[in-house]
């Protein structure tokens, strides 16, 4: 191993353990699953952190994650999580690698989504993403509680999509409104379509900084990516 290499491991070693102690201190001894957002980072860090226990990856650009998940063929174990906003003329691809989609925000997706599963002979995992802004602020996609019974009445009709519960974005600080209240209204959402699908028990929610709040609220899982691999390099 390079010295390179070894000073990554070394790094990504003591903020994967550090992640996992916030994790711990925050839930309570309750199970809270961690998913590494994995985006713009090289498949080399998916493999180290591999290596070190993790198995939940977290992409928001189809061709990267595609180029990524291939580089990473000798890892079978890894789960990949597609995180970023859908588009239509991607659902074949993102079928074809992805194990869980959590970013399904449209009703009239699910049975494209359910097309594309069923011709890549794929069983995806999905979770509904919740807009959680405040009325009166911009929107950065979701959906809302009211559509619930539609989308319910769509994923009864995908063989190929199991619904495993939901997921949400805090709203930009600059809205004002706490984090910790949007994340209870991202649980209660939760518990409305848990009455009807019980296994959708999932609530993604929390980054790097508020997962405790989003663990407080009663996340089960949380997505961290800069508090692990360090500085992200955006890419255009």
């Amino acid at each position: 191993m390079s010295d390179q290499l070894h000073d990554r491991s070394k790094q990504l070693r003591n903020k994967l353990e550090a992640a996992h102690e916030r994790i711990r201190n925050a839930s309570d001894g309750r199970v809270v699953e961690l998913l590494v957002v994995s985006k713009t980072y090289p498949a080399t860090d998916v493999k180290i952190l591999s290596q070190l226990g993790q198995v939940r990856f977290g992409e928001n650009r189809d061709q990267e994650a595609r180029e990524k998940v291939l580089e990473c063929t000798d890892f079978p174990l890894l789960k990949w999580h597609m995180i970023g906003q859908l588009q239509s003329n991607k659902f074949k691809s993102i079928a074809r690698w992805a194990d869980m989609v959590e970013t399904l925000d449209r009703v009239d997706h699910v049975q494209a989504l359910e097309k594309a599963a069923s011709m890549a002979n794929r069983t995806l995992r999905v979770l509904i993403q919740f807009n959680l802004d405040p009325a009166d602020s911009p929107s950065r996609g979701g959906a809302h509680v009211s559509q619930i019974p539609e989308f319910l009445q769509e994923f009864d009709q995908a063989p190929h999509l199991l619904l495993r519960g939901v997921m949400g974005i805090a709203p930009h600080p600059s809205t004002g409104m706490p984090a910790g209240g949007a994340f209870e209204k991202l649980a209660s959402t939760s518990q409305m379509i848990r009455e009807t699908h019980p296994d959708a028990e999932m609530i993604s929610a929390g980054m790097s900084e508020d997962l405790e709040s989003a663990i407080s609220a009663g996340a089960t899982q949380v997505r961290l990516g800069s508090a692990i691999l360090g500085q992200r390099q955006y890419v255009q």
